[in-house]
């Protein structure tokens, strides 16, 4: 089976306690969706966006709530506009051994339109416990869920990439949208 399939019988595993409730699995647009990266060197900034990640959310529609998520993005989709930068990215994280990241939620809690979600981030082969804080915005058709999170590149095992021999900075911080029909 694919390494997509089994993310989402896994997923609708964990989800299998919403079945008869009032909470309605969604995919979040891709076209309309987005994770972005930004590492930071003491001479500029790189960023990297990815247009491709998969992500289900568990959300009660009727009551507005966002109850779980899981996000798997292949880690070769992101683009910072130079293929270059992009190649040693890809060997930095050895890519082809660790082709994907992985997200699955915990726990979510929701003051709001406020979202504090704790989960799972499995990168580089290492699975650390990451908290998301989040912010959602529900129209008639829609759910947006704007958020960002940081990682230590040395928790995940990652050797920092050096410029003029002087290493990036060891946090590494993500911004993400996930758009959702209802």
């Amino acid at each position: 089976m694919s390494k997509k399939l089994n993310f989402i019988l896994f997923f609708l595993l964990v989800s299998s306690s919403f079945l008869f409730s009032q909470i309605k699995q969604l995919q979040a647009i891709k076209k309309e969706s987005f994770i972005t990266y930004k590492l930071t060197h003491p001479l500029h900034e790189i960023e990297s966006t990815s247009k491709d990640a998969f992500c289900m959310a568990d959300v009660d529609i009727k009551n507005k709530q966002v109850k779980s998520v899981a996000v798997q993005v292949d880690v070769t989709s992101f683009d910072s506009g130079n293929s270059n930068r992009d190649s040693h990215a890809m060997e930095v994280v050895e890519a082809i051994t660790y082709p994907d990241a992985r997200f699955i939620s915990s726990s979510v809690t929701q003051k709001g339109d406020s979202l504090q979600i704790w989960g799972k981030l499995t990168f580089h082969g290492v699975t650390k416990d990451v908290y998301l804080h989040a912010v959602s915005n529900w129209t008639n058709n829609q759910l947006i869920v704007d958020g960002g999170f940081d990682i230590s590149l040395t928790e995940f095992h990652i050797q920092r990439p050096s410029l003029l021999l002087i290493p990036v900075n060891d946090d590494l911080k993500f911004t993400f949208k996930q758009v959702f029909n209802l």
